[in-house]
């Protein structure tokens, strides 16, 4: 009896061992029919068409910026940035379409990188260092073409840069801030040759992804790609011609089908379509792209991001209707404003799959947002700015809250 006992004991004591681990591995990835956000609408109006994260103030909590304004983790105070200016969607468009941060003067602070209506300046605002006043404006360029400029590491240096087109000139270029004695100035570096194709005023599609597999990323356009050379001082590029698609927003890369190549997502800016574009290599040993539709029962979709949403490991979809995209007068232009995010399954055994999550349908995307795990609970979260405003959708653990408007 008395061994029995012990025998009991030592089961429940591995048990109380193992049970803790369990739960966390449980609570750390979630089925997808179980993902839930609660919708949080932090502005009403119209002022921007992106948005962006950041500790703006150093206290260690994560902010919403988007345009004007920023919000205050954790309950949302709004700032100004620069003198709020509320829009009419139905008659035209704000003067914020993207935003990243990033401390461009070195200074500690995070400063706003601001890309007006396309083929118009791109700034950054320079953050006050924790003072309460507008942020002061600095130009960057006069000229930003693309409909989908980028924010990203093109050199690899830890530090971000720009890119986008000149129509004027037809080129597209990448854009580095250089500090020297507190002085900022941006070097301009050319990516492509003078009047290029895709970069004239409000080109769609625009991504930065490894296409050969060298090991460096290079920057896709729908009509083809440059090849990123090792040493980025080298200008321009080879320009590699290839189909990628329909007028899109973001372009994103990732090896769906687990053949050891990079494939092409993208998604419909004006239209209807969602789409991954499978790499392969034709008899001459180019690189070519076949077609396969994931989604078309939704338009407008202006802005996409890769991230995993279930903590399963593979990177998902999300994306949206562009609300009043055009006034309204586009496809489906008065449809819903619907958030998806797209659940990836990939087995490695066949072509990719995806299941369709409605997050909401009363928002949409603008013509960029974030996600990011705001609150470090390791859930991602959506911030997005757009026609109908600005909102945090916050993932939240399934049987919690689903939404507060």
């Amino acid at each position: 009896m008395k061994k029995n006992l012990i025998t009991i004991l030592r089961q429940q004591l591995l048990l109380i061992i193992i049970l803790p681990t369990f739960c966390i591995s449980a609570a750390a990835q979630i089925a997808g029919k179980a993902v839930k956000f609660k919708k949080n609408h932090l502005w009403d109006e119209f002022y921007t068409e992106g948005a962006t994260v950041g500790d703006v103030n150093k206290d260690g909590k994560l902010d919403i910026i988007a345009g004007a304004k920023w919000f205050e983790a954790p309950h949302w105070k709004m700032h100004e940035i620069w003198k709020h200016k509320k829009f009419d969607y139905t008659k035209g468009y704000s003067d914020s379409f993207l935003n990243y941060m990033m401390d461009v003067n070195e200074d500690g602070w995070l400063d706003l990188i601001c890309f007006d209506f396309p083929g118009k300046e791109v700034y950054w605002f320079e953050n006050p260092a924790g003072a309460e006043r507008y942020w002061k404006r600095n130009l960057i360029d006069s000229i930003a073409s693309n409909e989908s400029p980028m924010v990203v590491d093109i050199d690899g240096d830890g530090k971000k840069d720009l890119v986008f087109g000149n129509e004027k000139l037809g080129q597209l270029a990448w854009f580095s801030n250089v500090v020297k004695a507190k002085k900022v100035t941006w070097k301009r570096t050319a990516i492509s040759e003078l009047n290029a194709k895709g970069i004239g005023l409000f080109s769609h599609g625009l991504g930065w992804g490894d296409i050969n597999g060298d090991g460096v990323k290079d920057v896709m356009i729908i009509g083809g790609w440059w090849e990123a050379p090792h040493d980025m001082k080298t200008s321009p590029w080879k320009f590699h011609e290839a189909n990628l698609g329909l007028p899109c927003s973001q372009m994103l890369t990732y090896d769906l089908d687990n053949d050891g190549d990079n494939d092409v997502i993208s998604s419909s800016a004006h239209g209807y379509g969602l789409w991954w574009h499978e790499a392969s290599l034709d008899k001459d040993k180019n690189i070519v792209f076949k077609r396969h539709t994931i989604d078309s029962t939704f338009s407008e979709l202006h802005s996409i991001v890769l991230e995993d949403v279930n903590n399963d490991g593979l990177p998902d979809l999300i994306t949206g209707k562009r609300f009043f995209s055009h006034q309204g007068l586009g496809p489906g232009g008065l449809e819903p404003a619907v958030l998806y995010w797209f659940e990836l399954l990939k087995d490695g055994k066949q072509k990719p799959a995806w299941i369709r999550h409605l997050i909401d349908d009363t928002s949409g995307v603008g013509i960029q947002f974030a996600t990011e795990d705001m609150n470090k609970d390791g859930l991602l979260d959506i911030i997005i700015g757009n026609k109908n405003g600005v909102f945090y959708f916050e993932q939240i653990l399934p049987g919690k809250q689903k939404s507060e408007k």
